[in-house]
């Protein structure tokens, strides 16, 4: 153990191995449902994405991989070697690991994997919502929205109608790229064809 020790706190593992401790916290973070896998994936912001998932993998997730790959190499070449000169190639050896291995586990991701579809805001239109603010008029309103996923989200809406009010149902009906606002209007919730089946 004491050789182990000595090995992850020498040139160069011990430049990983104070970031892999942070990246365990992160992911012992997430068993326990305190943080978000996608906190470097882009924030919620109340606007729905569009697209899919390039990169096959979450950023965190690449980014622990990365990590440890570099560590893992970095660890052997401390632990094989005490001559600095060679302990600093292994350093560039440790990055060059890591870069391909996350490159390599991203290609495979995407093979594997389906793509995570997000729900994009073209999704949205002929969808009913349920107003969230007091009010909705042409300058002013939120309503919240419900995906086929079963998601829920936040969105700016505008009507040139009157009656909509915290609670109120309203059928999108199109979106405003320049204003980035959807239109509604006022319509029956019960006749919602993606309501929920109780």
């Amino acid at each position: 153990m004491g050789d182990f020790l000595h090995a992850a706190l020498a040139f160069p593992a011990a430049l990983f191995s104070f970031a892999l401790v942070i990246v365990a916290g992160y992911w012992l973070l997430v068993l326990i449902g305190g943080a978000g896998v996608h906190i470097l994936d882009g924030g919620e912001d109340g606007h729905a994405g569009t697209g899919a998932q390039e990169a096959g993998l979450p950023v965190t997730v690449t980014l622990s991989l990365g990590l440890l790959i570099a560590w893992l190499v970095s660890l052997a070449g401390a632990a094989l070697t005490a001559d600095l000169p060679l302990r600093a190639a292994s350093l560039a050896v440790a990055v060059a690991a890591a870069w391909a291995g996350t490159r390599l586990a991203a290609r495979i991701a995407r093979r594997v994997l389906p793509p995570e579809q997000v729900a994009s805001r073209d999704d949205f239109i002929g969808r009913i919502c349920v107003i969230r603010t007091g009010r909705v008029d042409s300058g002013f309103g939120q309503a919240e929205v419900r995906a086929d996923d079963g998601a829920t989200a936040i969105v700016q809406v505008r009507t040139e109608e009157t009656g909509l009010a915290a609670g109120s149902s309203a059928l999108i009906f199109d979106y405003d790229a320049d204003g980035e606002f959807f239109r509604v209007a006022p319509f029956d919730g019960a006749l919602d064809p993606h309501k929920p089946v109780a």
